[in-house]
């Protein structure tokens, strides 16, 4: 004989269900609760001016080299020359705190900013640089990190402030803020509400002792683009067009030849 279910329990149960439904969300998705979600597109503020902290010049003015330091990057400025060079010339980008800072040349490309629970990723337009911001469990031990041009960054949270320090960090002199793989920099994002828009405001610090005698500091401010997406950006495809129109001109040459 069929029994009848319990209409009480069975109620409970597709309650319970809908409640988990619209509560769950995928593992590793959406920002941390209780923190600030700093998800988005972001564009350089043209009204704020370049957030020095404790003095520290702009990049044309004179930094606090140690002998070494300016050893080193004196060297390698004789080696390109009066005219100089860029790395972005040869489309490699530019590093931090350089990419961070400037964002190619002008300054004037935007970021993209993908936040989860595990991590954050930045994404610069200029030369589609990548950063990965991880947290907690995604940390590294600093003997296991990979040096790079942007280095390797662990993030936590500080109250309502995103404190990020990059290690691993490749010696570079062909940058705006030259260092050696010692350098060490701390990054303090934090969000800044009006009532026309959404502002991050970010501070940093490059200690370095092999380069410089002092700290390094300076920041930017950027502003939440609620439409904006980011264009591709890939210097390396007129290189490769450039070879395949000399392929082609060598090919119609020597069909001349042949005639």
């Amino acid at each position: 004989m069929n029994q009848r279910p319990d209409v009480t329990l069975l109620f409970r149960a597709l309650l319970a269900a809908a409640v988990m439904l619209a509560t769950w969300t995928p593992a590793g998705a959406g920002a941390a609760k209780g923190h600030p979600d700093l998800s988005g597109v972001w564009i350089e503020d043209g009204a704020a001016a370049p957030l020095l902290i404790l003095g520290t010049p702009d990049p044309g003015s004179k930094l606090p080299f140690t002998v070494e330091g300016k050893r080193r990057v004196d060297d390698f400025r004789r080696l390109l020359g009066p005219a100089g060079d860029r790395p972005g010339n040869w489309c490699l980008g530019s590093g931090m705190p350089e990419s961070m800072m400037f964002s190619g040349v002008t300054g004037q490309y935007p970021m993209e900013i993908i936040q989860s629970r595990q991590q954050i990723v930045i994404i610069y337009e200029s030369h589609t640089e990548v950063r990965h911001l991880y947290f907690d469990g995604k940390v590294l031990p600093e003997g296991d990190r990979v040096p790079a041009r942007n280095g390797y960054s662990a993030a936590h949270w500080q109250g309502e402030t995103l404190v990020v320090e990059t290690t691993a960090l490749k010696e570079q002199e062909d940058q705006a803020f030259p260092h050696s793989e010692e350098a060490r920099i701390v990054e303090r994002y934090r969000l800044s509400k009006g009532a026309k828009d959404t502002k991050l405001v970010v501070e940093w610090t490059l200690t370095d002792p092999v380069f410089y005698t002092t700290p390094v500091s300076g920041g930017k401010t950027w502003v939440l683009d609620p439409h904006g997406i980011l264009l591709p950006y890939d210097c390396t495809e007129t290189t490769w067009l450039d070879h395949l129109d000399e392929l082609k001109g060598k090919r119609t040459s020597a069909a001349g030849e042949v005639k």
